[in-house]
């Protein structure tokens, strides 16, 4: 193999493994407690998987499996460091971060959903980030306020704390 032919390939696998960053928001990253400890996970997991590409001969195939670990180690560094944990709520009165809402939307539709950190937050499971248009509408609001959502418009069933909504 020549020389000229191991650089072209290590200049293809140099670009493979440039990956652009994860986005991250400019908001404040509220986490709960269990959001920061899936960060600390999360942060674990992408050191194991940097240390096992780290350790491949082929400086090629070290490169590419290298890409997608150092990317999320820098990802969940900064989530990590940037994290604050916000206390479970004090008060019910108002929707806050960490509450659980439930609201009915004006075409019948009852939800319910947990308001969390970004990182932690899956509409499938019942969660949204604390950013989402939703969240920031419901925040500050009380049971029976209505508020609106573009077009449409959401009532406040009620809010509870997850110990209190049996999670």
């Amino acid at each position: 193999m020549s020389v000229a032919f191991a650089k072209e390939e290590s200049a293809e696998a140099a670009s493979e493994t440039i990956l652009p960053a994860r986005p991250i928001s400019g908001r404040l990253n509220l986490v709960t407690e269990a959001g920061l400890e899936r960060l600390q996970r999360e942060l674990a997991a992408a050191q194991q998987a940097l240390a096992v590409a780290n350790a491949l001969e082929d400086v090629n195939e070290r490169r590419r499996q290298s890409a997608v670990p150092l990317r999320d180690l820098r990802y969940y560094s900064q989530r990590v460091e940037t994290a604050r944990v916000s206390p479970p709520p004090s008060s019910h009165d108002v929707v806050a971060f960490g509450h659980i809402v439930r609201f009915e939307r004006d075409d019948g539709r009852v939800q319910t959903y947990r308001i969390v950190g970004e990182d932690e937050a899956d509409p499938s499971q019942a969660t949204l980030s604390h950013g989402s248009p939703v969240a920031i509408a419901l925040m500050g609001k009380a049971v029976g306020d209505v508020v609106q959502l573009g077009p449409r418009s959401l009532e406040i069933l009620s809010i509870a704390a997850p110990d209190e909504a049996g999670e």
